[in-house]
């Protein structure tokens, strides 16, 4: 009898609680899954955006010589992004008279893309350069 007295003794000290709601574990999982994978998918799209916007640029600047007289190239890494060898916005297509004339168009260029902005050339910009058209 003592064994089954002790056994007894430790069957009432012992209880076991079951969950029986099952939709508790579901919502935990989901919740769960959800949390962690809308924060996989925003350290995605951050490290993505991190790259894309910072790629380094190396713009470069160079005066071409053409049958004609002159123009300019601009290179971004080493692969060329503009071939300009006439004058931009004039009627006639004509090549500009000096490497100099050239080299200040493609600086004026350079520089807008640099900003980051439109690298369209006008015929203000060009007077203002003193290009003769």
């Amino acid at each position: 009898m003592t064994m089954y007295g002790n056994l007894n003794h430790w069957k009432n000290k012992m209880t076991m609680t079951i969950n029986s709601n099952p939709k508790f574990f579901r919502t935990t999982i989901r919740k769960n899954f959800l949390l962690n994978t809308t924060k996989k998918y925003f350290l995605l799209i951050v490290f993505l955006t991190f790259f894309s916007c910072n790629s380094p640029q190396d713009f470069s600047l160079e005066s071409i010589k053409t049958p004609s007289g002159w123009g300019y190239v601009i290179k971004n890494n080493d692969k060329i992004i503009i071939k300009q060898s006439i004058i931009p916005v004039i009627q006639n297509i004509k090549s500009f008279e000096s490497e100099t004339e050239a080299l200040k168009v493609g600086n004026l260029v350079l520089d807008k893309l640099k900003q980051q902005t439109s690298p369209t050339i006008t015929k203000k910009d060009l007077i203002l350069l003193s290009i003769r058209i």
